[in-house]
């Protein structure tokens, strides 16, 4: 089964970015230590990241006719203003769990709300890299065969 990981804009930068917040950890160590942890779980994952509205529309479009099972989403900002990343994740048959390396609720107000909530399976957030991998364990759990 295949699951596709996006991140979003200035994720590129972890490990340099705010490591008070968001860790030491790079965004390759993210996706090694994913890779590592699906292995034994039979899941697939694609990974995917850009700085680009568009070009995470894009990709969120093109994951059904990819057999994606499902989409492990931190769209970094783009989480409390893009009605466009709503609309694409709304228009594809693939749930969508949306994530966050820190408590969005225990930062600034304007992190708060999320535009993409209503129209994901759920939301995971506070709890560093594994809000990614308690989104792949919900997955897990959804698609128990």
């Amino acid at each position: 089964m295949s699951y596709l990981i996006v991140n979003g804009p200035n994720l590129n930068r972890l490990g340099l970015r705010e490591p008070e917040t968001y860790g030491t950890w790079t965004l390759q160590d993210l996706e090694e230590g994913l890779r590592l942890y699906a292995i034994p779980l039979g899941m697939e994952l694609k990974f995917y990241q850009s700085n680009s509205e568009g070009d995470l529309i894009d990709r969120i479009h093109h994951a059904p006719e990819e057999g994606i099972r499902g989409i492990v989403l931190n769209a970094g900002a783009y989480t409390h203003y893009s009605i466009a990343l709503r609309d694409a994740i709304s228009s594809v048959p693939v749930p969508v769990i949306e994530v966050h390396i820190s408590n969005v609720h225990a930062r600034e107000e304007f992190r708060h709300g999320s535009v993409l909530a209503a129209v994901c399976a759920g939301q995971i957030s506070g709890f560093g890299p594994d809000s990614y991998r308690l989104a792949l364990e919900a997955f897990r759990g959804m698609h128990h065969e």
